[in-house]
């Protein structure tokens, strides 16, 4: 059998993963794509707000055989966020890649949601672009280009079958962010573009959204998201991370101001 040449795409590259970690034992996507892009050749900053998830996804790099730098710091602080930014570059020297994970989410229509957790939801996941972009791209700028993907959701193209008002609008916002930001740094070597995950098997689903399924039964509720998904089955976050990296990559070198849809075929159904 022919030994499979190691993925080399990402050599040399730094990327800087901001929500890495996990909320809980198991694959979130931000940890997935720690690895994925490890794996293909880049250095990773593992940027989270909790400091052991942080930690756990560089533990994850260093066990794949690549390196990483773990660092604590609020996505929605722009001290924290200068902070963290500086000791990576003390570090690696460069940042060549950003992929936008950090996410939160609470689960409400318009008159159950506070105004206290709709303020903090668009700040961890949309004002968190704005912070980091305006880090980021001058570095970017400064070395020739780069890259910024940013993590979406099928929530925020359409109604996903229960009120999830806030989360949806600020996915919808991380959407046309990466529009608008791609179009003023195309100049300048930065693409800038959008992956849309669907029903994905993390452990967010099990700790919060598997309650709008069936709240008494995990099990019954993960096979309920199992089966909206035409392909069968929820995806995996390995399979959302591997798109975070071709678009991270110079496979991707002339796609900018899109989004790639990773859903199993779930919004192109009639019902």
């Amino acid at each position: 059998m022919t030994a499979t040449a190691p993925d080399t795409r990402l050599a040399g590259k730094v990327a800087l993963v901001a929500g890495a970690g996990a909320s809980a034992t198991g694959w979130s996507i931000g940890k997935a794509s720690c690895v994925t892009l490890a794996r293909q050749g880049a250095a990773i900053i593992a940027l989270d707000a909790n400091l052991a998830a942080a930690q756990d996804a560089a533990h994850e790099v260093e066990q794949a055989g690549g390196s990483a730098l773990p660092v604590q710091a609020d996505v929605a602080d722009p001290d924290a966020m200068q902070a963290a930014v500086e000791v990576a570059l003390a570090r690696y020297g460069r940042i060549d890649i950003l992929q936008a994970n950090a996410g939160i989410g609470k689960v409400g229509g318009p008159e159950d949601i506070s105004l206290e957790d709709w303020d903090r939801i668009q700040q961890v996941n949309v004002t968190s672009l704005l912070i980091a972009t305006r880090l980021l791209a001058p570095v970017m700028r400064r070395q020739g280009g780069g890259a910024i993907v940013t993590v979406s959701s099928i929530a925020g193209i359409r109604y996903t079958g229960y009120p999830h008002l806030a989360y949806s609008v600020s996915k919808a916002a991380v959407i046309h962010f990466a529009r608008m930001a791609a179009q003023q740094y195309a100049a300048d070597g930065i693409r800038v573009n959008t992956v849309i995950p669907g029903l994905i098997d993390t452990p967010r689903v099990a700790q919060n959204v598997a309650r709008m399924y069936d709240p008494n039964d995990l099990q019954a509720a993960l096979a309920a998201r199992d089966r909206q998904v035409p392909m069968g089955r929820m995806g995996t976050p390995g399979e959302v991370a591997k798109a975070v990296a071709f678009l991270a990559s110079d496979d991707a070198s002339y796609i900018t101001g899109t989004e790639l849809v990773v859903d199993g075929g779930l919004t192109g159904k009639y019902a």
